[in-house]
């Protein structure tokens, strides 16, 4: 179909589901909150793709470009976050997403938000954060994309 005139917005718009990849990258064996946003998510209206547990930043990358997702969230509770997260950041970046919103859930100390922030993730939640909230974050940050 030709493109005339200005683009429509996609998501925003009502025209596409916000789609969603949530993953459980490294060696952590905890996704009972995974699943919990995953389901919550969906449960609010959008498409959720769950990796499931123990994805290489590699395999999550290209779920996330296959996919084409305009968010990720990774859950990590291992510690392991500042190895994992620039790692699967980068890759995505260099396959050409630019407009992918980053969360991060699980145990992240205070002083690892800014560092993280600093390389690209968005917001990041902590135990005890709500649902709504999260759901909430993502309508209105995720960033608009031109129907294809």
């Amino acid at each position: 179909m030709p493109k005339t005139g200005a683009a429509k917005k996609g998501h925003a718009e009502g025209n596409t589901k916000i789609r969603v990849l949530v993953a459980k990258p490294g060696l952590d064996g905890h996704d009972r909150g995974a699943k919990v946003i995953a389901r919550a998510l969906r449960d609010a209206g959008f498409e959720v793709i769950y990796t499931g547990l123990h994805q290489t930043p590699d395999m999550i990358v290209n779920a996330a470009i296959e996919e084409d997702v305009h968010v990720v969230g990774l859950s990590i509770l291992s510690g392991a976050h500042n190895a994992l997260v620039p790692e699967i950041i980068s890759g995505i970046k260099r396959a050409g997403a630019t407009d992918v919103l980053y969360l991060v859930g699980g145990i992240i100390p205070d002083e690892d938000f800014e560092p993280l922030k600093k390389l690209g993730v968005d917001m990041i939640f902590t135990p005890g954060a709500s649902i709504e909230g999260v759901v909430t974050y993502i309508r209105k940050h995720v960033k608009e994309r031109p129907l294809k």
